[in-house]
């Protein structure tokens, strides 16, 4: 989510939002949020909480791309799942509720106005009722059952998109593929796994989808198979501390000297970091003051914070300077005494920051990592947002022309040479989701641009081969061409904002099964603005989203249950930047705006670019000293990151 913004597009495309939410409209996306006590009850919850399939009809074909469902007993099938849920496409004719929302009106308008609204029973019931393809229809039946907290009924309705629909795919809002068969199984593995009160375990499940990483939904080719839900006794599927696997025969090892990744004989890798177990609590970290931007050439983001000395004290800004306003009354009170951004990152169990392009003051990040046991990734842009290849900003990138590839070789081998003695260095990143094609041309030339990065990688190992190498993509988009010509990369990024389920499985089992080797989420977020809500209660739907995110990587770490792929994560970010949006043609770096750019899986289906911070600039008058820390910052301070809970899971500090 950070880079340049230039006119009308803020240059940090979120994601690919391949695997996330379809979206035939702007901004329709939901978001699923359930509170305590269910937001309404069902007529018809259906004769069975987990429906044995075999009963009424038979699977054919598992696991290739003729599967098939056979229904045999339509009846006896509509009875077991309930209103609402394939094939009980009349149940809702009974419901008086229903009825009466119709007869009312509560149900008139556009299908997709009742994807964000607080009304979740009338979103059920448009959404169940509605002619729309059945794929695209049973799922969001299944969302709004999920978001309204009747968490059985909805993991039985995700089930059924998979057993009957499975192949429906559509389009995002960036035009990137969505399908509905290998994110619906993401979802009901996540409901199981987290609601074990739930009393269902999902066994198997894969939905494969051939030459799905590019942007073509009429090449793709489904290998089917939806798993099979089964009844366990309530409690049953419970956290497991990962495992300690450092014993176990290694398969191979990568890198040499500070920094190792190790794969052992059960698929999982593992970082090493001077010998020792490494999991990257990363943070963002390009805090921009108030009424600056790169817009008016007043910011240059990723280079301007590290030199910042606005109060003339010897003292860079944000690191040592910032204070926290603990009572939101936008002054520094008495009991509120200066601790710094290096202070606040260290208490909340950061242990590593991201830099997009280069690092411009050595002495800065030695005292971080001496004084605050804080490592840095630093990365090279590659050519996003032109930065570093010349070229002009409307023509982009070009990943073929000799001069603009001569320049961005240039650009990183002076990154590696400057920095790579330096002990706080964890990996190079090249590229920042480049593979959008914002500015650059990698979208239409693939290869070229894979290719490059492979080259880039070539001559960072002949220089420098105690670090590793890492790619930054935009989620899964051409992750197989990735694969493919990048075999000198050692490690796969993704920026991936898939919503408060976290990334799923497909993510984990595809990187695991396509790219083969570890893998880092590179950024992770959500926005602390909610358009109908309180500033408190989006506050925590920020929280709640990347508890969620954070829990998914910890799953899928060396020696937990998930695939062990996992090295970690970077959360995006530390502080709001208030540059990065607003109303056209004006964009007013002084005002944090609340106008939503673009569709997403968020709290109310909108990305606000100025609002990730886990901390806030309070009013802005206060920039850029002042914090307003947010749930999401305490929520890791305390419990995610906090070294003692993290012993009880397993992490290693």
């Amino acid at each position: 989510m950070t880079s340049l913004r230039k006119q009308c597009i803020f240059g940090c495309l979120v994601a690919s939002f391949a695997g996330l939410l379809l979206c035939t409209k702007a901004g329709a996306f939901s978001f699923g949020h359930h509170e305590d006590a269910p937001a309404f009850v069902l007529f018809n919850p259906g004769q069975e909480n987990v429906v044995d399939y075999d009963k009424y009809g038979e699977f054919t074909n598992l696991g290739t791309a003729q599967y098939r469902y056979l229904i045999r007993d339509r009846e006896g099938l509509s009875k077991a799942v309930g209103e609402g849920i394939y094939p009980n496409v009349t149940g809702l004719l009974k419901d008086p509720t229903y009825q009466k929302f119709k007869y009312n009106g509560k149900l008139e308008g556009s299908l997709w106005d009742f994807v964000n609204t607080e009304d979740l029973q009338a979103n059920f019931y448009k959404w169940a009722s509605a002619q729309e393809q059945p794929g695209v229809k049973q799922f969001y039946t299944a969302d709004m059952l999920d978001r309204a907290g009747l968490l059985t009924q909805a993991v039985k309705a995700y089930y059924a998109s998979v057993v009957h629909f499975p192949k429906t795919a559509g389009s995002t809002f960036w035009k990137t593929p969505w399908y509905i068969g290998p994110t619906a199984l993401d979802r009901v593995a996540y409901l199981t796994r987290q609601h074990p009160e739930l009393g269902m375990k999902l066994v198997g499940g894969r939905v494969r989808i051939k030459n799905g990483f590019d942007d073509d939904l009429h090449n793709d080719i489904f290998e089917i198979d939806p798993g099979k839900l089964i009844a366990v006794p309530p409690g049953a599927i419970h956290p497991v501390p990962l495992q300690d696997i450092s014993k176990r025969p290694i398969k191979q090892e990568l890198g040499q000297g500070q920094v190792t990744l190790k794969q052992y004989d059960n698929g999982h890798w593992q970082m090493f970091v001077d010998g020792k177990p490494y999991v990257l609590r990363g943070m963002s970290y390009s805090p921009s003051p108030v009424g600056t931007s790169p817009d008016n050439g007043t910011l240059v983001q990723y280079k301007d914070w590290q030199l910042s000395d606005l109060n003339k004290n010897e003292k860079i800004d944000g690191p040592y300077d910032a204070w926290v306003d603990k009572n939101h009354n936008d002054r520094q009170d008495s009991n509120e005494p200066v601790v710094g951004d290096w202070q606040l990152l260290k208490e909340m169990g950061v242990n590593t920051i991201r830099l997009y392009h280069h690092a411009y003051n050595k002495a800065l990040f030695q005292d971080l990592y001496k004084t605050y046991g804080i490592r840095v990734i630093i990365g090279d842009f590659l050519g996003a947002y032109t930065v570093g290849s010349g070229a002009d900003w409307y023509a982009g990138t070009d990943y073929t022309n000799p001069d603009q590839q001569k320049k961005m070789m240039e650009s990183v081998r002076d990154m590696v040479m400057t920095y790579k003695d330096e002990p706080y260095v964890v990996f190079w990143v090249l590229g920042n989701e480049n593979n959008y094609g914002n500015a650059n041309n990698s979208r239409q030339k693939q290869d070229a641009y894979y290719s490059f990065v492979n080259q880039v990688a070539k001559m960072i190992k002949s220089i420098d081969p105690n670090h590793p190498v890492a790619l930054c993509n935009g989620d899964l988009l051409f992750m197989d061409k990735a694969a493919k010509f990048c075999p000198d990369v050692d490690i796969y990024g993704a920026n991936a904002y898939r919503g408060n389920h976290g990334f799923g499985d497909s993510l984990w089992k595809n990187l695991q099964e396509i790219w083969g080797k570890p893998v880092f989420i590179s950024e992770f977020g959500c926005p602390a603005y909610h358009h109908r809500r309180s500033a408190e209660v989006a506050e925590q739907m920020q929280a709640d989203y990347l508890r969620s995110n954070w829990v998914d990587i910890e799953y899928n770490l060396a020696g937990g249950q998930g695939t062990g792929n996992a090295l970690g994560g970077v959360l995006f970010e530390w502080t709001d930047e208030w540059w990065k949006a607003g109303p056209p043609p004006q964009y007013d770096p002084s005002i944090q705006d609340i106008v939503g750019q673009f569709g997403g899986p968020f709290p109310d289906g909108w990305s606000y670019e100025e609002w990730y911070g886990v901390a806030s600039n309070g009013s802005g008058k206060n920039s850029p000293y002042e914090r307003q820390l947010r749930k999401a910052y305490f929520l890791f301070k305390d419990e995610l990151w906090n070294p003692k809970k993290m012993a009880t899971r397993g992490l290693p500090e």
